[in-house]
């Protein structure tokens, strides 16, 4: 929509304008886009009290949809995802802005934030494929692969074989199976199981062994303790930034879980009617910013973000005096750097030279038969565009791995059929 355009529009709306009644408020970029009008009359116009039909503003909201895609392409996600709020102020029922948005949300690893674009895409239209592709990789990133996976077929079904469903399909069944083989290994006879380490015992393990500690020693009070075990396993890993906390709880109603977040306490509750309540208080081996912490309750865990004050590595979850202590001593900015001497002792190898030495020498590795295919075929891939690695997948997968086309333009836009080599004839599989 061109700006003359944008004064035509307005000089048909000055009548329609209404004092103190709100339909739909004009949004900050809009009254930017506004206020560049040509007219003299649309300028000096007082814009703040006022009021518009948003049914009349569908024009600029695809104004500020294109702008948002073209940021997007240019990889600013940032302000496409302002772009796009914008224009959702104004058509707040277009499920395309809000499918488009929660893929900007993918982009900037806001998973639970795209989960809730999606969900509001697909609340407005229910047969909206792309809707469900981005919601169930949000759930995938989230680690939640069985809401994933059960997205992702309602998905398929409105979008029959199209392989980026099929692909995420097969992705989220993978990650189930190791998820169960991880389980099983952990639901193992006490005996065959390892010595649970400190960081995983409860408050009340540690307290029963102080006060232990303070009694008797004897071997045989010693044998008659029994370590509390914790109710949920729990782990972490960090960046940076961020902490991500895992209390691996399954099939917990999200309203039985309770987070709070102090300057350098984290609290969980979690109550489930019927049940003994589980709580995790934990004091913070460093300050976090509470009002950028978030939680989320998915249905075989709860994943706390804790946004840490300060950006370094923690050297554990918890506080510790003497951890702390050690760290203040071992700071390189405390006192100065003891100087370097000749020593006999072997240097340490330097295994990013290494690293690049095996990719060298790989790279330089000459094969032949079908390894050289194999490898060139991977080379080909690797260093091809969007374009031709989807041509390449739908080719192989269509053809039933006798086709392999790199161009897209040949292959997009019909069904690649199988050509069995010469002297051999294609069959259909049975089963």
């Amino acid at each position: 929509m061109s700006f003359s355009a944008s004064d035509r529009y307005l000089e048909s709306q000055k009548k329609n304008y209404i004092s103190g009644s709100v339909h739909a408020t004009f949004p900050p970029l809009l009254l930017a886009l506004l206020s560049r009008s040509r007219t003299s009359t649309l300028r000096n116009l007082t814009l703040s009290p006022m009021v518009i039909l948003s049914s009349d503003l569908q024009p600029i909201a695809s104004e500020l949809a294109e702008k948002a895609q073209e940021a997007f392409l240019d990889d600013n996600f940032q302000l496409a995802v302002d772009l796009y709020t914008q224009a959702i102020d104004l058509t707040p029922n277009d499920a395309n802005l809000f499918a488009d948005r929660s893929q900007t949300h993918l982009k900037l690893n806001k998973f639970t934030e795209a989960v809730a674009d999606a969900d509001r895409a697909i609340q407005i239209n229910p047969s909206m494929a792309k809707a469900y592709q981005r919601k169930g990789t949000a759930y995938i990133k989230l680690g939640d692969y069985h809401t994933a996976k059960a997205t992702l077929e309602i998905g398929a079904s409105l979008l029959q074989n199209d392989f980026r469903f099929i692909k995420l399909i097969k992705e989220c069944d993978q990650h189930i199976t190791d998820v169960c083989a991880e389980e099983t290994t952990r639901d193992l006879p006490p005996s065959a199981e390892p010595t649970a380490v400190a960081s995983e015992l409860s408050d009340e393990t540690v307290v029963t062994l102080e006060k232990f500690k303070e009694g008797d020693n004897t071997s045989q009070q010693m044998s008659t303790i029994t370590p509390v075990i914790p109710k949920y396993r729990h782990e972490y890993y960090q960046k940076a930034e961020e902490v991500v906390v895992t209390i691996f709880a399954k099939g917990v109603p999200a309203n039985s879980v309770v987070v709070d977040f102090g300057e350098q306490v984290l609290s969980v509750t979690i109550d489930v009617p019927g049940d003994d309540a589980y709580n995790f208080q934990r004091r913070l081996f460093g300050k976090i910013l509470p009002e950028k912490c978030r939680y989320v309750v998915l249905s075989t865990k709860v994943e706390i973000r804790l946004v840490k004050a300060e950006c370094f590595n923690w050297p554990s979850l918890e506080y510790s005096k003497e951890i702390a202590v050690s760290q203040k001593v071992n700071d390189p900015s405390v006192g100065s750097q003891r100087p370097a001497y000749p020593s006999s002792m072997p240097r340490k190898k330097d295994w990013d030279k290494l690293e690049s030495q095996l990719k060298k020498e790989e790279k330089e590795e000459k094969l032949d038969g079908d390894a050289a295919v194999n490898k060139l075929f991977r080379d080909i891939y690797q260093s091809s565009d969007e374009d031709m690695r989807r041509a390449m997948s739908k080719s192989f997968v269509e053809s039933n791995g006798t086709v392999l086309s790199t161009d897209w333009k040949e292959v997009g836009s019909k069904k690649v059929e199988g050509s069995a080599p010469e002297g051999m004839e294609l069959k259909k599989w049975e089963y």
